[in-house]
């Protein structure tokens, strides 16, 4: 049983718009996003690069803030937080998976999985190491658990850090192009993880390149210069409101 109890995964931003100073100018990442994902959805956010993909990800898990409009997960306007609630909200609430692992080298996977943990102390020492453990192997990499990130192949690496990702039991994971990395078997692997955790009651929030995704999303999408140009399901979920900004 989580040890967390989630009553509210939906994401929603409002009129969300983010510039970034170029200069004596300034580059409008995203453009009065208007954006609602309901709890438990696996989403893919496509686009070209500067389409926006990346900002609109940092503004959920709260790496960013935007210029204008709101963020809210759940129950929480993220916007309105400040640096210290801030940091135990996300460590609680978003798991984060990078395209780059970033997994701390000097650390085993099990280590960098248990991180988390500590740092928000939300399992006692012990269990925190039984859960990691459990983690690792449900990604199917038990066995790699007290190898270093360097000893570990790419697709491992991923796999080690969707499970430093899950640590906290967040309700939300986000991911930053997760297979970018990865060969298309191993790629093909990581999303059906990530799907099965979408299934199993997550919201799963992914930005991809990847053409193949409608087949393992819910959702798809797809950002154009900051704004969103297309917001389109598959035939087994009812269609989705097209918000255009």
């Amino acid at each position: 049983m989580s040890k967390n109890v989630h009553a509210d995964q939906r994401i929603e931003l409002c009129g969300v718009s983010k510039a970034y100073p170029v200069g004596a100018s300034s580059f409008l990442a995203l453009d009065t996003l208007d954006l609602t994902i309901p709890g438990g959805e696996f989403v893919a956010v496509v686009g070209k690069s500067g389409s926006g993909k990346s900002t609109l990800i940092n503004l959920i898990t709260g790496i960013d803030r935007p210029s204008s409009g709101t963020v809210r997960v759940g129950l929480t306007r993220v916007d309105g937080l400040d640096e210290s609630r801030l940091a135990v909200w996300r460590g609680r609430t978003v798991g984060i998976v990078f395209q780059s692992f970033q997994l701390l080298p000097t650390l085993t996977a099990l280590e960098n999985v248990v991180l988390p943990m500590d740092f928000c102390k939300t399992w006692p020492p012990r269990e925190a190491r039984q859960r990691a453990l459990a983690l690792l192997a449900q990604m199917g990499i038990a066995e790699q658990a007290n190898k270093l990130p360097c000893a570990l192949s790419a697709g491992q690496q991923q796999r080690a850090a969707i499970a430093r990702a899950l640590a906290n039991d967040p309700p939300i994971l986000v991911a930053d192009e997760p297979t970018g990395n990865l060969d298309t078997h191993t790629a093909d692997v990581v999303l059906g993880l990530l799907a099965d955790l979408a299934r199993a009651g997550k919201t799963v929030v992914m930005v991809t390149h990847e053409r193949d995704v409608a087949r393992r999303v819910q959702r798809v999408v797809r950002l154009v210069d900051g704004h969103l140009q297309a917001d389109s399901t598959d035939g087994h979920i009812a269609t989705a409101e097209v918000a255009l900004a």
